[in-house]
């Protein structure tokens, strides 16, 4: 879609088109069907740019509550931020009167932002912007927002004290994604920069970033998962930063900060052979290096120094770890692990690893289970040694 189409698409006309289009419940792969019958009615442009607005707003209800009023390019939907992550991470951001949201694509984070702050939206794309602006018209947020063209490495606005910065560079060309975030577009160090006349700065990066790249920053790092899933990891620059490392789960807002592992000295946690509990971090614990932390709060151990499971033999219940009972361990092989499933009558297995090279779908195969029981089994070390522990499936939290 370009926007000259777009433009088209929100007439009346446009608008008739697209009701047609979302009346038909489409899908990706039924496109060409879809186009076929409405081009037949319909202008072919506009057909197409209503079926393919259609489409993106039945796959985005699955990251904003209120899809179905949202228009998307495919690339701004695949980044943009699911709305209860940029919900919680716009609060950091009640302080302030005006915030810059750069890179703002078609409003994803600007939305949030704006119940917050007033907010100026800065992006290059021209079509993303006028989406942008439909968007948040549709959402009755004009008044809390004002989107503009302009070029991140030469902004159209003069930074001051009392202003803050979110930041969401550009992490995918069209051909692949960007890993390191001196290849983000721009690269992550335009902040520095921005820094020496607006030190309160928020930034969206990866989860899957190299921390070895983040050493230069003095900043705050979080990751956030939602629902269990790691989605994304922040920067918090100046008085935005809260701590040297967090990690935060929601939709509840259960944070966990402090030093990361590998700056707590000795504060390490002892190593045990599996005990009566196995505990399985969440995810943005484990990004974010505070599983010791974590095994420090639940009285628990660690199977091994470069596993994250954890071990204790008491529960307590925390929202930061998946439990279950363990029933039994032993040195992990092929035959021994077998004769305990079969002597058990355990005839499906949930597999969960963590240092083990095997694939769980291949050994679920060669165990050749028959049963009516079920059972969880983890493959891990114990210092160093490959061991299967054999648990419960009931307990969770």
């Amino acid at each position: 879609m370009d926007l000259q189409t777009f433009q088209a698409l929100l007439t009346p006309a446009g608008q008739q088109v697209l009701q047609a289009a979302e009346a038909l419940a489409p899908r990706e792969v039924d496109f060409l069907a879809h186009f076929t019958a409405l081009s037949r009615r319909f202008p072919a442009d506009l057909s197409r740019a209503a079926l393919e607005a259609a489409i993106l707003r039945r796959e985005a209800m699955a990251k904003f509550p209120f899809a179905e009023r949202l228009y998307f390019t495919r690339p701004a939907l695949e980044q943009a931020t699911a709305y209860p992550v940029s919900s919680y991470r716009a609060e950091r951001f009640h302080p302030y009167q005006e915030v810059l949201d750069l890179g703002c694509s078609i409003g994803g984070d600007t939305f949030s932002l704006a119940q917050a702050a007033f907010t100026f939206g800065v992006d290059l794309d021209p079509l993303r912007l006028a989406m942008a602006r439909a968007n948040l018209r549709e959402l009755g947020l004009e008044e809390r927002a004002l989107v503009v063209q302009g070029d991140l490495l030469r902004l159209p606005f003069r930074l001051a004290q009392g202003m803050a910065l979110f930041f969401d560079p550009a992490r995918r060309t069209q051909q692949q994604r960007i890993y390191s975030v001196q290849d983000y577009l721009p690269p992550l160090n335009v902040v520095n920069d921005w820094l020496q006349s607006c030190p309160s700065v928020g930034v969206k990066i990866s989860p899957g970033v190299s921390l070895a790249e983040l050493g230069e920053y003095q900043a705050e790092i979080e990751f956030i998962s939602l629902d269990g899933e790691l989605k994304e990891a922040a920067l918090w620059f100046g008085p935005l930063r809260t701590a040297e490392r967090r990690a935060t789960l929601l939709p509840d807002k259960h944070t966990l900060a402090g030093l990361p592992d590998d700056r707590r000295e000795g504060e390490r946690l002892p190593i045990h052979e599996p005990q009566t509990y196995l505990y399985e971090p969440d995810p943005a614990v484990l990004r974010a290096g505070l599983v010791g932390m974590l095994g420090l709060q639940l009285g628990a151990a660690q199977l091994d120094p470069d596993i994250a499971y954890l071990t204790a033999e008491q529960h307590m219940p925390t929202p930061f770890a998946r439990a279950w009972a363990v029933e039994a361990w032993f040195p992990f092989s092929l035959k021994r692990l077998r004769r305990a499933l079969r002597e058990r009558q355990i005839g499906r297995v949930t597999v969960k690893k963590r240092g083990s090279p095997l694939e769980p779908e291949r050994l679920i195969q060669d165990l050749r289970l028959s049963g009516d029981q079920e059972r969880v089994v983890f493959l891990t070390h114990l210092q160093g040694r490959p061991i299967a522990i054999l648990a419960y499936p009931g307990l969770a939290g």
